[in-house]
C-alpha cells in the first residue's frame, strides 16, 4: 500500500497485558509464551514485516502492566493510528496498545528513567471475583499497620541482594524512594505502592513477601528484615509474594 516505505522507522507506544498466561516479557528460545513474542507475532502476521521491542521494563512470569513503555522498531513507516487499531485488532485479548506515535530521534526506553512504579495488591480475605485474578490472599490475616512497618524497612538505598534471585550479575544495590500502603475499600483490599528508578528481578515480591510474614504474625519484628538486608543472602527463607499480585504501572 502507499504508505508503507522500506526505511527503518521507531515508534513510542504504551501498552497493557495480562501477564498470567504468558512466561515474561522478554521473548526466549524455549517459548514463544512471552509479551514481546506475542507482540512480533502479530505484526509479522497483519504487516507480514519484522519487528523489535524494547521495553522500559523486563517482568516476571505471571506480572501484568497498565503501562509499559516500549520502542516499536520495523523497516517500514506505518501510521500510528493504523498501526496501533490493526495491532489491537490481532493481539491476544490479554495484550492492548493504548497509545501509539513516531518515537522522537534517538528514543530509547531505558534512557533518561527517572521513576517507576509497581502496585502490588494483597486482601485480608478471599477478594471479590472480578479483581481476584490481580489479587494475592495470604493464608493468615495480617495487620495493616504492621505491614506499612515492615515495608518501610526498605525505604532508601540498600543493598537488596538478599531480596533477589541471586543470579544477578549487576550491582544488587537499589534505591526505593517510597513505599506506601493505600486501602480499596470498594474491592476490600490494600495496594501497595512501590517508587524508584530501577528494581531487580523478584525484588517487590520478596520484600511484599517478607513484610507479609512480619505483619501476620505478633512474635515476628521488622528487625528481620533489616538483618535480611545486612545479610545480603539471596537465599533467606523469607517469602516471595505470588506474581498476579503485581502490577507495573
Amino acid at each position: 500500500s502507499g504508505d508503507l516505505q522500506s526505511f527503518d522507522v521507531c515508534y513510542h507506544a504504551v501498552i497493557a497485558y495480562h501477564g498470567t498466561p504468558y512466561q515474561g516479557w522478554q521473548a526466549q528460545g524455549h517459548t514463544q509464551e512471552t509479551i514481546v513474542g506475542a507482540i512480533t507475532e502479530s505484526f509479522k502476521k497483519t504487516f507480514y514485516r519484522e519487528c523489535t521491542i524494547l521495553g522500559a521494563s523486563r517482568t516476571d512470569a505471571g506480572v501484568h502492566a497498565l503501562g509499559q513503555v516500549i520502542r516499536l522498531r520495523t523497516d517500514c513507516a506505518i501510521e500510528p493510528a493504523r498501526l496501533l487499531k490493526a495491532l489491537n485488532a490481532h493481539l491476544p485479548h490479554d495484550i492492548r496498545f493504548r497509545s501509539c506515535d513516531r518515537a522522537p530521534a534517538g528514543f530509547h526506553p531505558l534512557n533518561g528513567v527517572v521513576n517507576k512504579r509497581y502496585y502490588y495488591h494483597v486482601a485480608q480475605r478471599p477478594p471479590l471475583p472480578f479483581v481476584s485474578r490481580y489479587v494475592y490472599s495470604p493464608y493468615v490475616a495480617y495487620d495493616r499497620e504492621r505491614l506499612y512497618e515492615a515495608l518501610h524497612v526498605f525505604v532508601g538505598e540498600h543493598d537488596f541482594r538478599s531480596f533477589c534471585t541471586g543470579d544477578e550479575q549487576e550491582s544488587t544495590i537499589r534505591l526505593i524512594r517510597s513505599i506506601r500502603v493505600e486501602p480499596i475499600t470498594r474491592y476490600r483490599i490494600d495496594r501497595i505502592v512501590v517508587d524508584g528508578p530501577s528494581f531487580l528481578r523478584h525484588m517487590i515480591r520478596r520484600i511484599v513477601g517478607a513484610a507479609l510474614i512480619i505483619a501476620a504474625s505478633p512474635r515476628r519484628y521488622p528487625d528481620e528484615l533489616r538483618e535480611a538486608l545486612a545479610a545480603k543472602n539471596p537465599e533467606t527463607t523469607l517469602a516471595t509474594a505470588p506474581a498476579h499480585g503485581l502490577l507495573l504501572r
